[in-house]
């Protein structure tokens, strides 16, 4: 990968923020595509491409120069890559030609949505033919989160910007846009800010690298995952009648409960149990499952058991008959008969 890197301010919306900016300049066009369930920051500029009404007033400004179209299965027998590249290709579909579409690969904050590799491939096509650039925001499933280092490897493709922060840093605050060398064309000074490239963070996220020398943390990741979903399958399985969704990538997983107030009772009963966790979606009803990449076989097993009791003690209250199928599984250990090695598993300390 030929990409330069541009030290941004030290938070993902500046990271956002440069991207467009510079879209913006290089393409001499000011609209941007977003999609449905959008999250990239609370600046203005990322803001307007944020597309959760609670986070917007009145007060804030417009939002214009922006558009939301559907995210990949937003809507139901739609085919949300053929609908944008027919609004595209339709000088009088009143969608302007943007210079970027940003996506995220997988929606942490708009309730874990995961897009297809196929999808993805589209949209970059799309992209291509009428010379829009591709913003990746993979500020939080980036970073090895869903499996591999960025979030859009398995999809094979390239984008023109990637928007990177959070766990990149160590933590410590860093952020930075990765983009090809031809959108390079910022004058000096156009672009700045005090805080770029923190020395202490650029020493916390050259230690946090050295997990990718090799394989193991990759490995790590998965054998976590299957455990979570080993879990989560067996316990939405357990209530049917709930019709709870599980859906996600590597280690963030979303478990959908439906509805906003009873995932904030499982969240007020998994903390007052010891476990933090925390909800997202239109109507925050799905439940994060992402816990750090490093953790530890028998503390994820941990938290799991503390999450599996608590869903179940709400959905105890709510319900007239016990499940129709009983949770049986001994949630305090490892499941056996997973695909991944589990000496792969139980440690990653380096040193």
């Amino acid at each position: 990968m030929d990409y330069k890197l541009q030290f941004t301010g030290p938070t993902g919306t500046n990271s956002v923020e440069a991207a467009t900016k510079l879209a913006r300049k290089v393409t001499e066009r000011s609209h941007i595509v977003a999609f449905t369930h959008a999250y990239h920051g609370h600046t203005l500029g990322a803001l307007a491409l944020t597309a959760n009404r609670y986070y917007h007033s009145e007060f804030f400004g417009s939002r214009s120069d922006v558009t939301h179209m559907p995210f990949d299965g937003y809507a139901p027998n739609v085919d949300s890559a053929a609908l944008l590249e027919q609004m595209l290709d339709d000088p009088s579909s009143g969608l302007p030609l943007p210079a970027a579409i940003i996506l995220e690969t997988v929606q942490g904050e708009g309730g874990v949505n995961v897009a297809s590799n196929d999808w993805l491939r589209r949209i970059e096509g799309i992209c291509r033919k009428h010379e829009i650039l591709l913003i990746v925001d993979d500020i939080q499933v980036g970073n090895g989160r869903t499996g591999t280092y960025f979030s859009f490897e398995p999809a094979g493709i390239r984008p023109d910007m990637v928007c990177m922060s959070k766990s990149i840093g160590g933590g410590l605050p860093l952020a930075f846009v990765l983009l090809s060398p031809e959108l390079d064309q910022w004058l000096p000074g156009q672009h700045t800010g005090t805080f770029r490239g923190n020395n202490l963070a650029f020493v916390a996220a050259t230690a946090l690298l050295e997990y990718w020398r090799d394989s193991q943390l990759e490995r790590h990741v998965e054998c976590l995952r299957q455990h979570i979903l080993a879990h989560l399958a067996q316990l939405v399985e357990s209530y049917p009648e709930r019709s709870v969704r599980l859906r996600g990538r590597g280690l963030i997983q979303g478990f959908d409960v439906g509805d906003g107030s009873l995932a904030r009772e499982i969240i007020d009963e998994c903390f007052a149990a010891g476990l933090l966790i925390e909800s997202s979606g239109a109507h925050d009803e799905v439940l994060k499952v992402m816990p750090a990449l490093t953790t530890p076989l028998e503390t994820l097993i941990e938290g799991l058991t503390i999450l599996t009791a608590c869903v179940r003690k709400v959905f105890k209250k709510y319900q007239a008959q016990s499940p129709s199928q009983p949770l049986e599984s001994d949630f305090s250990k490892p499941l056996g008969n997973l695909a991944t090695p589990m000496e792969y598993c139980p440690s990653t300390t380096k040193g």
